[in-house]
């Protein structure tokens, strides 16, 4: 008589049902502690210092420059800081160098933005190439974009100098100009001026952050166009621009918001002058934060934000529909 022999409990190896989830006692499960109010207020503990410095270093300078802008804030005379109501952001409007900081200030947000992408995006492409000492291009190119602002103003304020200037001298030597030309003095060439270094400055942020892009791009689909006969052309506006538009979205908010707020390479290179030519919205609020004027200086610093804030939306619509894209990639992908 044969006998079958039953495993052992002791010895029998654990089988889990298929499907079931992973408990705790599996490799695959994940313990998840129990949230309890001690954990809580340690938390909060370690939280408390970061959210006291952010709150009395940053929202309440906030908050108290914001109350400036419907006061008679000056520090000419403090006796007098009584509420005023609209009457600085009157004061904003009517000012006669009103209209030509807002020129200014379009000019240099898209003066500045059109050229950056383009170059940004030729360099990317072919950084996007492999070739000999690659890396080393790469870091020479993204090197600009490690040095301060205000720096690379007063580093092309020698090159603009219209006496010991590199830029006069180079166009002399190729016969372009009779004279030295006066860039940073004269009031028609130093937007010229500040808008050749803001681009030059920022060329590196596009360019890093379109060749990110790029690189994500899969190989086979070049290789599909190349099958059908597609020229560059085609490939670029019907596979490469397609593939990465949100990050071209993103990346141009992004930056209209950094070059709108960026006032460091102007004040660099011309302060402002010359006779308030090249002033945008942000450095004509320090020229008048200067004067004592904190009140005027208030009311246009809260234009500025409102200005930002509506970038700041379309920036953060942009991100979603980029999250929403991938998952939907990814979605398609598993199926």
């Amino acid at each position: 008589m044969s006998t079958t022999s039953r495993p052992n409990a002791r010895t029998a190896p654990s089988v889990r049902k298929e499907g079931a989830p992973p408990g705790r006692g599996t490799a695959g499960g994940r313990r998840r502690r129990e949230f309890t109010t001690r954990r809580g207020l340690v938390i909060a503990a370690f939280m408390a210092p970061a959210a006291v410095f952010v709150a009395v270093f940053t929202y309440y300078p906030m908050i108290a420059g914001s109350q400036m802008a419907f006061r008679n804030w000056n520090l000419t005379d403090l006796t007098d800081t009584s509420w005023v109501g609209w009457k600085n952001f009157t004061e904003v409007f009517t000012d006669p160098a009103w209209s030509t900081v807002v020129d200014n200030t379009l000019l240099w947000v898209v003066g500045s933005i059109v050229p950056q992408l383009v170059i940004g995006f030729a360099i990317a492409l072919w950084l996007r190439r492999r070739f000999r000492f690659r890396g080393l291009y790469q870091a020479l190119i993204f090197f600009p974009w490690a040095i301060s602002g205000f720096l690379i103003g007063i580093l092309f304020r020698w090159l603009f100098n219209s006496e010991f200037g590199v830029v006069n001298d180079l166009l002399q030597k190729a016969g372009l100009i009779d004279e030295p030309v006066a860039w940073l003095a004269d009031p028609q060439t130093a937007m010229t001026a500040v808008l050749i270094a803001n681009v030059w400055y920022g060329v590196t942020f596009f360019a890093i952050m379109i060749l990110a892009a790029l690189q994500s791009i899969p190989d086979e689909l070049y290789e599909a166009a190349a099958l059908d006969g597609a020229g560059k052309a085609r490939t670029l506006f019907r596979i490469t621009i397609p593939y990465i538009r949100v990050t071209l979205a993103l990346t141009v908010l992004l930056r209209v918001i950094w070059i709108f707020n960026f006032p460091d390479l102007i004040f660099g290179m011309t302060g402002g002058g010359p006779n308030d030519e090249t002033h945008i919205v942000t450095t004509w609020m320090i020229k008048i934060t200067q004067q004592g004027d904190y009140g005027k200086a208030s009311a246009l610093g809260l234009l500025v934000v409102a200005v930002l804030l509506v970038f700041a939306v379309f920036f953060l619509l942009a991100t979603r529909e980029r999250r929403g894209g991938r998952g939907t990639r990814e979605r398609g992908a598993r199926a």
